[in-house]
């Protein structure tokens, strides 16, 4: 079976500015408006390639554009469009922000593959886990309105270095 590039864990933002320009192509698309806080903050999140919480954001922005550039409500509300857009994902139990794979699809729920050693976060592209919880959900009577599934343990690569013996 084909493996589906999010599922490979190699699979990044691998362009952030590359990203930026896709997004800016759907904001279009859908009549939203990309201001320049919106895509600073949605072009560190890509350029990090890694679960980023919101004060190391806020940091960047400030080293980027001065102490007065932004106040932490600014951040956040561009954080607040790019999730209710479907830009970036929350990775709830690290409280941090990640690039989502596909900007130009509507917001949707993946499950994440979370390292514990390194903080890696794989955007595991399974419509069949996400919809396998969802039925299960309604057959228990209950209507889900988000999903949010992250699993964490150790990437391939850090689960390897614990087994090297150097």
């Amino acid at each position: 079976m084909p493996r589906h590039e999010c599922t490979d864990p190699r699979h990044h933002v691998e362009d952030a500015a590359a990203y930026v320009v896709a997004v800016e192509r759907a904001c279009r698309e859908r009549g939203l408006r990309l201001t320049p806080i919106r895509a600073r903050v949605l072009a560190l999140i890509a350029e990090v390639g890694q679960p980023i919480k919101a004060y190391d954001l806020l940091d960047q922005v400030r080293q980027g554009e001065g102490p007065g550039a932004a106040a932490p409500p600014t951040v956040y509300r561009a954080l607040d469009f790019l999730l209710a857009n479907g830009f970036i994902h929350k990775l709830q139990s690290v409280n941090a922000f990640v690039a989502c794979h596909h900007p130009s699809t509507a917001q949707h729920s993946v499950p994440f593959l979370i390292c514990d050693r390194c903080h890696d976060a794989v955007e595991l592209e399974d419509r069949e886990v996400v919809r396998a919880l969802d039925d299960r959900a309604r057959a228990l009577g209950f209507e889900p309105q988000a999903q949010t599934l992250e699993v964490h343990g150790l990437c391939a690569r850090c689960s390897a270095k614990g087994r090297d013996p150097g």
